[in-house]
């Protein structure tokens, strides 16, 4: 850049732009985002019959309408439609920036998880409420939020004229499903999309709320069924037990073939991978920041923090290693189990889990659902007939790609101008499977993933909710961190 060039290049006014951030936000994205709250747009695996229901369509239609309302100059919107697969929007906007042939995506979602039970009793997933600087409902932080926020940080800098590159959006409505919609829309807009140099992700956590925070890795995941069944009906439990093996108990058996019971640990060595020397770094640096905070921000039942030992570790090293870089094993559902008011004594003839396994980011999802549908399935106890169905594809994580010299300076400016301290790093034990993606298809681009998903924000449970003075610091670092696209 010459001499002359630089001179005439606006300085960004980094108070302005914040101000200009914080206005969006209060007058039209937290009502926005109130409204887009009490649509029930569950996610496809959670509702069906969703293109009947017409909620997702409802949540992307009034999403572009936002958008399209803007009069960006030159942008340009479409929600486009494959037969049978949720709709994507996707939206254009020219750069300013002289000479540039550089692109930003911005990707988000506005599908949800299912309602999940524990709401309190003045909140509910489709019941927004505005309470102390929070937005509680499901999907305004998970991440119903990015687009509107996207958005905006592109008009913050038009304002100021601040030159930037071009900018591309994709917004999805399979995300909670595990985007398995998703990459034939990416393979019909590769050309579109262009040459992209930085993603911007903003489905993703915060290890508080004082600071950025990037992710440097997710894991992936892995879902199904796994069901026993020992007879065609049930029976008198004081006739048969003893004779007819437990459902559950072969359940047990089987699962433990996964899983040690009394530490947690997944025992094929196949699902684990070696932790590269930079992440354990981080890891190090992140711990000595959030100390405690690591386990202590769950809401356990029985008062951790009173000096209950519940959590699996208290040294907030590995407790950051085992939720992002372990394989873990939770039941997230069951059938064949009546409530406890009707269940009688009777021996049941199924029983059937909903797995879900937390794969570490450098070990692939497809495969490792082969592995496990193997060790489950053989030699089954008594010849019961057990079944593991996995859902759709399974999602292999994501380590991001070593962060470009002026990457990290501009997440540490950005961060320093918002809240007054460096950008912290840390990985993420959810799942994006776009990340993965998008680093196959754009091998040279950077990664800005970051999110409003802090301590006790608790997306997918009750009473999520969205940290709305930090997804207004967050915006504008989002914008700060454009502006230093070279």
């Amino acid at each position: 850049m010459s001499a002359t060039t630089e001179h005439l290049t606006p300085a960004l006014d980094s108070a302005a732009l914040q101000t200009f951030v914080d206005d969006m936000w209060n007058r039209e994205i937290v009502p926005a985002l109130t409204d887009y709250i009490a649509i029930p747009a569950k996610s496809p695996a959670y509702d069906p019959e969703w293109a009947a229901n017409a909620f997702l369509e409802r949540v992307v239609r009034d999403a572009a309408s936002w958008v399209e309302s803007k009069k960006v100059a030159g942008l340009k919107l479409e929600v486009v439609r494959l037969p049978g697969r949720t709709p994507v929007i996707f939206f254009e906007i020219p750069a300013t920036k002289a000479g540039s042939t550089e692109t930003v995506l911005m990707y988000g979602h506005l599908d949800k998880q299912p309602e999940f039970s524990g709401w309190r009793n003045d909140l509910g997933p489709w019941t927004p409420k505005f309470e102390d600087g929070k937005l509680y409902g499901r999907g305004g932080a998970d991440d119903g939020y990015a687009v509107y926020a996207s958005l905006t940080a592109v008009m913050a800098l038009d304002a100021q004229k601040i030159p930037r590159p071009r900018v591309v959006g994709l917004i999805e409505t399979c995300e909670e499903s595990g985007s398995y919609d998703l990459l034939p829309y990416v393979d019909a807009l590769r050309e579109r999309l262009g040459e992209v140099s930085l993603v911007v992700c903003l489905d993703s956590g915060a290890g508080n709320y004082d600071q950025l925070w990037l992710t440097t890795s997710l894991r992936g995941n892995l879902t199904g069924t796994l069901e026993v069944t020992v007879l065609d009906e049930g029976i008198h439990s004081g006739d048969s037990s003893g004779v007819v093996p437990s459902s559950f108990r072969i359940l047990r058996h089987v699962l433990d073939r996964l899983e040690d019971s009394g530490t947690g640990r997944l025992l094929p060595e196949s699902f684990h991978c070696e932790i590269p020397a930079e992440r354990l770094d981080q890891a190090r640096a992140t711990a000595k920041i959030l100390g405690d905070a690591v386990w202590q921000r769950f809401p356990w039942a029985c008062g951790a923090d009173g000096g209950f030992v519940l959590p699996t570790t208290k040294d907030p090293f590995e407790a950051l290693l085992n939720r992002t870089w372990r394989p873990t094993l939770s039941v997230t559902g069951a059938e064949g189990l009546p409530p406890l008011s009707n269940a009688g004594n009777v021996l049941r003839p199924r029983t059937a889990f909903k797995l879900s396994l937390r794969l570490p980011p450098l070990v692939d999802g497809p495969t490792a659902t082969q592995q496990l549908k193997e060790l489950l399935e053989a030699d089954a106890p008594y010849n019961a007939k057990v079944v593991f169905k996995a859902d759709h594809a399974a999602a292999t994580g994501w380590n991001a790609p070593t962060t470009a010299p002026w990457l990290a300076s501009a997440l540490d400016e950005a961060s320093q101008k918002a809240w007054g301290a460096p950008c912290g790093y840390i990985g993420q034990g959810g799942t994006i499977p776009l990340m993965n993606m998008l680093e196959k298809g754009f091998p040279k681009a950077q990664f800005m993933v970051c999110g409003v998903l802090g301590p006790k924000s608790n997306a997918h449970g009750p009473n999520e909710f969205l940290h709305v003075p930090y997804g207004k610091k967050l915006t504008a670092a989002v914008a700060q961190v454009v502006a230093k696209l070279p």
